[in-house]
């Protein structure tokens, strides 16, 4: 197993690359996932003075034949960040190893108790611009099919993934390995473009997107907040 340290618009001094190798104990991540391939570490920096408090973040990415487990933080300086995501990293592989070790003895664990997952598509990550000039006085910025004039405060990060279908419960355990508080996937059962999100407390809720090719009205997708 692998560890990749790589940077987002800064640079990995060499002091944080041994330290990261020495704060990620392979040795326990391989003990509550057996499956794991690499582990990914991106660091990056927050450039607004406003942002001090957090202006270094850490996420860490376990690649493995099962799903995908997440863990992001952010601190005063990348040492902390790397701390704390690596808690919440650990915390989230304890949380599958034992899911896998019941579900093993009980059998199928219902949507309540949120269940197993392999493979899935992911949303809900903080993006960046690549801004270029236009021929005229307003700014234009394209990020993949858009265009964005002026200096508005749209920040998009297009991502793409391939996924199966998966079950409701699939993917809200999915979401919850992630740290995320909603989840893209397509419904195994309506076969449909869904979303998953946390409500309140422990409530979920779940919208599904219908193609009609017969509708004639305004385009348009599922608006609003998702806590409704």
């Amino acid at each position: 197993m692998d560890i990749v340290v790589k940077g987002r618009k800064t640079e990995v001094p060499e002091r944080f690359r041994k330290h990261v190798a020495e704060k990620l104990k392979l040795e326990k991540v391989q003990k509550l996932d057996g499956k794991v391939i690499r582990l990914d570490v991106e660091v990056s920096k927050e450039p607004n003075p406003r942002q001090a408090d957090r202006s270094d973040r850490v996420e860490i990415t376990v690649i493995s034949r099962g799903p995908v487990i997440r863990a992001e933080a952010a601190a005063t300086d990348p040492y902390a960040a790397l701390d704390l995501a690596t808690s919440k990293l650990e915390a989230r592989l304890r949380k599958q190893h034992d899911k896998r070790h019941s579900r093993r003895g009980n059998g199928r664990v219902p949507a309540s108790d949120v269940g197993a997952v392999i493979g899935a598509a992911e949303l809900n990550d903080s993006g960046e611009l690549v801004a270029e000039q236009g021929t005229g006085e307003v700014p234009v910025t394209h990020m993949g099919p858009l265009e964005i004039r002026g200096e508005g405060p749209l920040v998009v990060r297009e991502k793409t993934h391939s996924a199966a279908p998966m079950a409701l419960d699939q993917a809200l355990y999915e979401m919850e390995l992630v740290g995320h508080d909603f989840y893209l996937f397509v419904d195994s059962e309506t076969k449909m473009p869904s979303v998953v999100y946390r409500r309140h407390a422990y409530d979920y809720g779940v919208i599904r997107l219908n193609s009609d090719p017969f509708y004639s009205g305004e385009p348009g997708g599922a608006g609003g907040e998702l806590g409704g």
